[in-house]
């Protein structure tokens, strides 16, 4: 049997290189091979983190009983959704549409033109195996039937799509979006809805954007809603068993609404947006009583340590950051189990600990002997902020150190270029206002890889694995979020190439990805052609590609003075005011780009030498002091290095200047931070 996932950049299909099951990567050879072969195709879609993919997995696709039944009746194709986001988009939306639901691992059945007919996602073995025997007679005595039903699918969900008549959110619409949200806020736990409960990064980004903007008072003595779910909900997650509390770092989403078990894998994508997040929130106290000293610690801790949890686990040799890690490691009894890495029992922390130590860790960490996850184990929480943090730390080390020697949850190291952009934004901020250059220097490694590597012909590709580029072209999140990612590098650092980069993706974002409606396509008018072209405008885990791309368009303008890139933006956030009264949840970035969008957005222009002290507390301050969007520019003022924001402007006596601008008229410029924040109310 021909081996031919052994040569992929994926982790995930290397992961099924040696499985009895005749598996082909996604390419047209495999869609050839059915029509030669007369048959159906399977599509498998998965990601190398996934709990139950990996079910599936030791289940059917290691059997050799399984794996005889899917070469003899089907053609097999592995995807990764990493890797490939359109098409896991394109089968996504057919296998809810079909279900009415949809995850991990997604299972399709399609003719050999692709189309699918009937989808689902895990299978036990034993269905499984009926469901391959059953789809193989209906593919022999029914076949037009299920010819005619994957027509009609194909024909539905490539139908054009038309939005009714609105404009880009404004200031009625973002409050609207608030109380919407009000609605759906977990007051006893933080967080939105019920179980299971995702990280809600974006709209923790938009919710105190909005209270920076609106205040974070309702009245004298009651927080405004939105920094009360914002502030309620970081520190829930903070303190709940979805935060690793001794090594950093989020889980991918609660299985409860408590936040109490995680479902264990850990994501750059989530830790990006958290991270980033996390520290604009943790910036200063918002001025009043009402903002306790200890959540403001707690934030700010928690912004560190998933920014040190990122470059001690994630980060690759060449300087990027790898995928994910594994929600399953080998447990003691040496079979691969979900969260043994992680999970703590008394009678460990009594063999690990000292004295009185043992019986304080379990009060601390809220650890019982019933367990609060599988066989009496129980995952660490922090209900409270310890009152001896010298001895927390001792303890806290000492459960680290030992776990250190557990077997480790593997890595899927591949670079995805989207999720890279994410951590550059998040490591140049966090870098600036936690004082740690360590985080800037990891951003631009991080960066110089991405347009090393992945820029190809001012093209992007998606991944990378060890220093090599994979064939999978970028979709428009890849381009959008790369892009954000050199404009906020930019910013901190003053190189100007980080500019121009991202103003070349953006350019072809705007000629490639348009939809000629004011909107975006997923991907480029010249990639590989589905059955449809995915577009979707709501958020999700991450930034959709429309929202991810209003953000940087918007960025890009207040930067160069583009009416261009300022038009696209709005156009492209019209849907965030369709959703932002009935499913704002879905909308978190757009809805934060919205709040920029009402601040102007401003601009910041820093002018001094690379190593001047002042200089940097300019920066710093105004990354401090800034409304969510603001963008930054700094030179040395001898040129503008091609920055539009930058052309005039020099120094004050010789002295660091900095000037606040919008749309590129600006207020007096100011050498001292206390005039800076001034400047910005």
């Amino acid at each position: 049997m021909a081996n031919r996932l052994s040569d992929a950049t994926s982790p995930y299909l290397l992961q099924h290189a040696d499985n009895p099951v005749d598996w082909w990567p996604w390419c047209e050879e495999a869609f050839a091979e059915a029509r030669r072969r007369d048959v159906p195709v399977l599509i498998s879609v998965g990601y190398s983190a996934c709990h139950w993919c990996h079910v599936m997995a030791h289940e059917s696709f290691e059997d050799d009983t399984t794996a005889g039944l899917m070469n003899s009746m089907f053609v097999n194709i592995k995807v990764d959704r990493e890797e490939r986001p359109d098409v896991d988009a394109v089968y996504m939306e057919a296998t809810q549409a079909m279900t009415g639901q949809g995850g991990w691992p997604m299972t399709v059945f399609a003719t050999p033109e692709g189309a699918p007919f009937f989808c689902g996602t895990y299978f036990p073995r034993d269905h499984f195996q009926r469901l391959l025997q059953g789809v193989t007679n209906a593919w022999r005595d029914q076949r037009d039937q299920l010819l005619d039903q994957g027509k009609r699918v194909v024909d539905a969900l490539g139908a054009p799509r038309t939005l009714p008549e609105a404009s880009a959110p404004g200031a009625e619409t973002l409050d609207l979006a608030v109380r919407a949200l009000v609605r759906d806020y977990d007051q006893a736990h933080g967080g939105f809805g019920d179980a299971p409960k995702f990280p809600p990064s974006m709209l923790l980004s938009f919710l105190t954007a909005q209270a920076e903007r609106t205040g974070p008072l309702q009245s004298a003595q009651e927080p405004a809603p939105a920094w009360l779910m914002a502030s309620g909900t970081a520190e829930a997650m903070a303190r709940g068993g979805l935060y690793d509390q001794l090594g950093g770092g989020f889980a991918r989403y609660s299985v409860d609404r408590e936040w109490v078990v995680p479902h264990f894998e850990k994501m750059l994508y989530d830790n990006a947006q958290l991270l980033r997040a996390y520290v604009r929130m943790s910036r200063r106290p918002a001025g009043t009583d009402l903002a306790e000293a200890d959540t403001h610690k707690l934030l700010r801790r928690v912004a560190e340590e998933t920014a040190d949890w990122m470059l001690r686990e994630l980060r690759t040799p060449e300087g990027g950051f790898a995928s994910a890690l594994d929600a399953d490691s080998p447990g003691p009894d040496g079979t691969s189990q979900e969260g043994a890495f992680y999970v703590w029992t008394p009678a460990q922390f009594r063999e690990l600990l000292e004295g009185e130590d043992a019986a304080y860790a379990t009060e601390v960490f809220a650890v019982t002997d019933e367990g609060t996850f599988e066989h009496g184990t129980s995952v660490l929480q922090l209900p409270e902020t310890p009152a001896d943090p010298w001895r927390y730390q001792r303890v806290r080390e000492t459960l680290f150190a030992a776990r250190a020697s557990r077997p480790a949850p593997a890595r899927d190291d591949k670079v995805v270029a989207a999720w890279n952009g994410l951590a550059i934004a998040a490591l140049a901020e966090a870098g600036v206002l936690l004082d740690r250059p360590d985080l800037v220097g990891a951003a631009r490694d991080c960066a110089d890889l991405l347009l090393r590597v992945h820029l190809r012909d001012g093209r992007l590709l998606r991944t990378s694995r060890d220093g090599r580029a994979g064939h999978s072209a970028g979709v428009l999140e890849d381009y959008a979020d790369v892009a954000e990612g050199l404009l906020v590098l930019h910013g901190v650092t003053g190189e100007a190439r980080y500019a121009h980069e991202a103003g070349g993706l953006l350019e072809t974002v705007l000629e490639r990805f348009g939809d000629g409606e004011g909107g975006f396509y997923d991907t480029a008018d010249d990639a590989e052609e589905l059955f449809a072209r995915p577009q979707d405008p709501t958020d999700n885990v991450t930034p959709s590609g429309r929202n991810a791309a209003a953000s940087a368009l918007l960025a890009y303008s207040a930067l160069t003075g583009s009416e261009r890139h300022r038009r696209a933006a709005e156009s492209a956030l019209i849907p965030v005011s369709l959703l932002a009264e009935k499913a704002p949840r879905f909308a978190g970035w757009g809805l934060a780009t919205g709040e920029a969008m009402q601040s102007g957005p401003r601009a910041v222009a820093v002018v001094g030498a690379q190593d001047d002290p002042a200089a940097a507390e300019l920066v710093r301050a105004t990354l401090e002091s800034s409304p969510l969007g603001t963008v930054l520019t700094r030179g040395d003022g001898s040129e503008d290095g091609g920055v539009p924001l930058l052309t005039g402007r020099g120094t004050t006596e010789g002295r660091a200047t900095a000037y606040v601008c919008e749309g590129f008229t600006c207020k007096l410029p100011v050498t001292t931070v206390e005039d800076l924040r001034a400047q910005f109310g």
